[in-house]
């Protein structure tokens, strides 16, 4: 008897520092550590298919009977989620997308942009429509549109033509209109929309923009020698070099702009999409700072501000970077596609919406934050489907 107890004491003993050891090493390492190492369990393809056709039942109420979605924020939501359920296998002979079409259709301008008559945002929405009528294009319908298009937003890009050469820090950017200044997001839209065009590395306007976002990095290179790169080195983006730089981050102690996750991940798939190897110091900076600051839980350094997008973006540039698993700064090896489907599965609403608690960016409508989930789980499918 006494032998049973003396063991029993010795495993409590031994049960005390192990656990005293893990809170030890949580403590030391981080608390997201334990969070990110344990293993996403893969969705199911029953499973996946119920979250999908949530959703798109979700939308399908959500239709306004122009076939538009949130049209008091412009059209751009209308083309995201239009793209989104053609990517989970609608077509454009499918009512629901048909109608967002004809919608769409009625908003292109004579200057060939797509956008709300008035619109500030015409460069945004212009690039949102044009991969959704690239998606939807069969048999040549939408190519003089499509082309129409695309010569509005390179004549809206920053150059020569606004008195911007190639020593401005403006050159190369997009940007919404309204604040009289290119920013990272938008040049990335453009970017997207020329790929989607299947535009290649040799095209003038992605060349234009990969010297703008090359500026918008926290890398001294020889492609830029701003006055932040220096500062702040960390291989991470921010939103803007132009009118002075700024970012939705905000400021270094030192005074340098605050590298962020959403902007971190549009500026690497942005040079990706311009022809950047992955070699190249830009986007192995880039890369080690993905690693450093991985997480499917929230938007580095900018918490649940612009969630949604983030994982949107997230996805897109990790699918177009090709690389399966990724390594974080613990050494922790993450299966990305499994754990971010996971986290997004996890907080699915009853009625097959998402939405962000956080309202900032417009993530308190549930139209476009299902959009940009049905967008990022497209990228997410393991199954080969």
């Amino acid at each position: 008897m006494l032998h049973r107890y003396e063991r029993a004491g010795t495993m409590c003993h031994l049960r005390f520092f192990r656990v005293h050891l893990a809170a030890g090493l949580i403590l030391l390492l981080g608390t997201n550590f334990l969070a990110a190492a344990q293993p996403a369990e893969e969705i199911s393809a029953a499973d996946w298919d119920a979250m999908v056709g949530r959703a798109a039942r979700f939308l399908e109420s959500a239709q306004s009977e122009d076939g538009s979605y949130s049209s008091h924020a412009g059209t751009g939501i209308t083309s995201l989620v239009a793209t989104a359920l053609m990517r989970h296998g609608r077509t454009s002979q499918d009512p629901l997308i048909a109608k967002s079409l004809d919608f769409l259709e009625q908003n292109v301008q004579e200057d060939g942009g797509i956008y709300q008559s008035g619109s500030r945002y015409r460069n945004y929405e212009t690039c949102l429509a044009v991969s959704c009528f690239q998606a939807a294009n069969r048999r040549g319908k939408y190519d003089q549109l499509l082309e129409r298009a695309e010569k509005f937003l390179k004549n809206l890009q920053w150059n020569e033509g606004e008195g911007h050469d190639r020593s401005s820090t403006s050159f190369g950017g997009a940007g919404y209109g309204n604040h009289n200044r290119p920013d990272l997001s938008n040049t990335a839209y453009l970017v997207d929309a020329l790929k989607s065009l299947g535009r290649g590395a040799d095209d003038p306007a992605l060349q234009r923009a990969l010297v703008f976002v090359s500026r918008c990095q926290n890398l001294e290179t020889e492609h830029n020698d701003t006055k932040f790169a220096v500062i702040n080195p960390d291989g991470g983006f921010y939103y803007t070099i132009a009118a002075g730089g700024s970012s939705q981050a905000g400021e270094t102690i030192s005074g340098g702009l605050r590298s962020y996750g959403s902007m971190t991940y549009a500026g690497l798939k942005s040079m990706i999409y311009a022809g950047v190897g992955k070699d190249d110091p830009r986007v192995e900076a880039a890369y080690q700072w993905v690693q450093e600051h991985y997480t499917v839980r929230e938007n580095p350094v900018m918490g649940n501000n612009g969630l949604f997008y983030y994982f949107h973006t997230f996805a897109k540039t990790l699918d177009a970077i090709g690389e399966e698993e990724i390594i974080d700064q613990h050494g922790v090896t993450h299966r990305w596609r499994s754990e971010l489907a996971s986290e997004l599965a996890s907080s699915q609403l009853k009625n097959g919406s998402w939405i962000n608690e956080n309202e900032r960016w417009l993530e308190g409508d549930p139209n476009l934050v299902t959009g940009y989930v049905l967008l990022t789980l497209s990228y997410c499918r393991t199954d080969g489907e």
